[in-house]
């Protein structure tokens, strides 16, 4: 033991007292090489038999042991070959909100019983294992959606620009296979962190419970019914919280490109469509058609996206692309007869579905800004300003005198949407409002340009309808290119407790 400082020791006797205490990696060092093999003293942190029927393996963390030294995520990185910016495994911190309180936290894939990730994959490129319940990605499967990023609340899976796909921690099969511990839990110096075999039901039970989580600023369990356990004989203190910083989450600027052209696309079929303006309705399909396109600038293996119907039964991604695709053959159909009604209503009603279909996608992530109160009006809304907008605008020079009143709906519309948006954004405190004001102070901005011009095209004020319709079209959509940024960038994805900084 170290000797306590008093008048009787020199500062020297101190530290050489302190020297001959052993580090915990100096421990650990030693405990390694007294270990009589690969599998030796490391048993106790795996369990002796294979799961049975209604049964699967899971991490369990002693939050008392666990001290924040991140030798498990150094070993995860090092065994399984990561990136430099990729991790499977993090460690993050809770800290007491009144009462004095701070714990480190490590985690990585909760192989949750029923797996939100597995569920939303297009292509199915996630398995639960049915012998270990490991939760596993099939990276040969993956064409790299991401959309699985958006599912899980735990910000699992990590996407590989350089390879184009997805990867997750797969609680390390092959070790457990041959009877070795994880990477991360052979790493821990303090055995914080081991492998347990938990009844599947028992975690559905505690799960559904309402408000159930698992630390602290997780995610609510019953939603993708995880299965890690954290253990810990202190008592967490009210009002404890994650020590993270608000941050700006990645604009996929693809899918905000899609998502306008493909709302732009309904609005011009159904302006074309009650005006019988041939011209309208086919430039609402080249719209749809180059949105399609831009999609595909999101895939990271674009080639193999002919998967992603596989998905239909479970994925909103799988059914929106179904119907999306169904949605430009009809809308090619009905170009090539003008005259069909059937064909036309068609359309509508295929279009209507398709940006339903889109809206699903982000709802069902259940992500607090993502709720279908918000989603649904702000896609529908949106397909409806934009519509008599660029109809106004195209109006304006081959027939005018259906300008002005394209110029007047599309005024109504994006006054209303867009006192709506403020209205949501100022009664819920957004997030929007602290990650990304400059940002708002230009979307609003562009509201008055293009409202200002809108009504110089009502009225043609100086004979110059068609250039002050031109001016309202680009400028409105401008905004709707923010409103959308802002969709993605300022809306909070859920996470495990993170780092003290952003």
């Amino acid at each position: 033991m170290t000797a306590p400082y008093s008048s009787e020791f020199s500062l020297i006797d101190l530290v050489l007292a302190q020297q001959r205490d052993m580090s915990a990696v100096e421990r650990f060092s030693n405990f390694h090489d007294r270990s009589p093999g690969p599998r030796g003293d490391y048993r106790n942190l795996i369990p002796l038999t294979r799961p049975q029927a209604g049964e699967q393996f899971a991490f369990v963390v002693d939050l008392d042991r666990c001290s924040g030294c991140k030798a498990c995520v150094s070993a995860c990185h090092s065994l399984n070959g990561l990136e430099e910016n990729e991790m499977w495994r993090s460690v993050g911190t809770i800290v007491g909100d009144d009462a004095p309180y701070l714990q480190t936290v490590t985690s990585s894939c909760h192989h949750c019983v029923d797996p939100a990730c597995a569920a939303g994959c297009p292509v199915l490129a996630y398995e639960k294992d049915p012998e270990t319940g490991i939760v596993r990605h099939l990276d040969d499967q993956c064409i790299g959606c991401q959309y699985c990023v958006l599912k899980c609340p735990y910000d699992v899976p990590k996407y590989s620009a350089s390879k184009g796909i997805v990867r997750k921690c797969d609680m390390c099969h092959s070790r457990l296979a041959v009877g070795e511990a994880p990477a991360c839990a052979q790493a821990c110096p303090h055995e914080a962190i081991r492998i347990e075999i938990v009844s599947q039901n028992a975690v559905r039970a505690v799960s559904t419970i309402p408000g159930a989580r698992m630390v602290p600023g997780a995610f609510p369990s019953t939603y993708t019914l995880p299965t890690t356990k954290y253990e810990s004989t202190k008592t967490i203190p009210e009002g404890t919280k994650p020590a993270t910083l608000p941050r700006r989450e990645h604009a996929h600027w693809p899918l905000v490109i899609m998502l306008l052209l493909s709302q732009a696309a309904l609005g011009l079929h159904l302006v074309g469509s009650i005006l019988h303006n041939a011209a309208l309705f086919d430039t609402g399909t080249a719209v749809l058609v180059a949105g399609l396109t831009a999609s595909v600038f999101h895939l990271g293996r674009p080639l193999k996206a002919w998967r992603a119907f596989l998905g239909w039964r479970r994925s909103w991604m799988s059914r929106e692309i179904l119907a999306f695709s169904v949605y430009a053959k009809l809308a090619i159909l009905a170009g090539l007869f003008p005259g069909s009604t059937s064909l036309t209503v068609s359309v509508l009603l295929m279009g209507v579905l398709s940006v339903a279909c889109s809206a699903m996608i982000y709802v069902d992530t259940r992500r607090e800004g993502w709720s279908a109160g918000a989603v649904f009006p702000s896609f529908l809304g949106t397909a409806l300003l934009l519509g008599p907008t660029i109809g106004g605008a195209i109006c304006g020079w081959t027939a005018p005198h259906y300008a002005p009143a394209l110029a007047l709906i599309a005024t109504i519309v994006r006054t209303t949407l867009f006192s709506w948006r403020w209205f949501r954004l100022l009664r819920t405190h957004s997030p929007a409002l602290d990650l990304a004001p400059r940002f708002l102070a230009l979307n609003a901005t562009l509201f008055v340009v293009s409202t200002v011009f809108s009504i110089f095209a009502i009225f043609n004020m100086a004979g110059n309808g068609p250039y002050w319709g031109t001016i309202a079209c680009f400028s409105t959509i401008a905004g709707q290119v923010i409103d959308r940024w802002l969709f993605f960038a300022a809306t909070p994805a859920p996470r495990m407790p993170g780092a003290l900084t952003a």
